[in-house]
């Protein structure tokens, strides 16, 4: 492996430091990408670009603002300059293309402008991480004792950052990947009252979780001086949980990597042993 060098853009992300770690202890050599990094990656900074790619061999791609015109636009342009600079592969992180409505055709031209570049290209295409509820906007309302959401009991295929993260792992440094497009999922569906009960049974806490509507949520949240744009941005994604667009399962951890997506149950438990939701 001492002529690869991985790129790991959204390095601080929730799977990006994981993919980070795991390459790390796999002995890859990895140039972390971010803001904060030397050389500096900024994805609305096209002038970073080439310093972050010189001498990689192989990517793993996270645009914050998948789903817009502009991260289609970047990806495409990210991935012909990574094919000059003399990369051979990239891994995409995405998500289901009918998760976004009218914006999924976006996702998709992302995920197809890897292939266009003449690179080796594996998409994970993903669901809501596990780790929103210990690391993300979620963390708080659980700590609150009262997650309130307009998500209805629509179900959703939540999946472990750190599955993810091997996926990309696995399909970044192993032969036979190439070409594939992973729907990662957890091995169950489940509502968010599900999800907030297993925490509820794994800290011991009263936790509750509270269906809104999506205009009371949406006013609950300007209160609190969320902006505009993530406002309806979130009511949108609760929405494809609502409404039941995301209640299926994928088997693309099985495939990849020939064992079972990790259980929300184990999380739980081994979060609350960590202490991440002690008040």
């Amino acid at each position: 492996m001492s002529d690869e060098m991985i790129l790991v853009t959204g390095a601080t992300g929730k799977t990006g430091r994981r993919v980070a770690r795991l390459l790390r202890e796999r002995g890859v050599p990895v140039r972390a990408a971010s803001r904060s990094a030397t050389p500096s990656f900024d994805w609305t900074d096209r002038g970073t670009w080439e310093p972050a790619l010189r001498g990689v061999t192989g990517m793993y791609v996270v645009h914050p603002d998948l789903g817009s015109p502009r991260a289609a636009d970047d990806v495409a342009a990210f991935a012909r300059r990574a094919a000059a600079a003399g990369a051979r592969h990239a891994v995409l992180l995405s998500t289901p293309s009918d998760a976004w409505g009218p914006a999924g055709e976006h996702v998709l031209s992302a995920e197809r402008a890897l292939g266009h570049a003449g690179l080796d290209w594996t998409v994970l295409r993903v669901r809501w991480f596990f780790q929103n509820f210990s690391e993300d906007f979620l963390r708080d309302p659980v700590l609150s004792g009262e997650v309130r959401l307009p998500a209805g009991d629509g179900k959703e295929a939540f999946i472990d950052a750190e599955d993810i993260a091997e996926v990309a792992v696995a399909a970044l440094t192993e032969p036979g990947h190439a070409g594939w497009s992973y729907e990662l999922s957890g091995p169950r569906l489940m509502t968010f009252a599900d999800a907030v009960a297993e925490i509820a049974r794994a800290t011991g806490r009263d936790l509750r979780y509270v269906p809104l509507t999506p205009e009371a949520y949406a006013q609950e949240q300007r209160a609190q001086g969320v902006p505009e744009e993530w406002v309806r941005l979130t009511i949108g994604l609760y929405e494809h949980v609502r409404s039941g667009g995301l209640a299926s399962l994928g088997d693309g951890v099985q495939q990849a990597l020939g064992r079972a997506p990790r259980d929300f149950s184990e999380y739980a438990d081994s979060t609350a042993r960590e202490g991440v939701w002690n008040i």
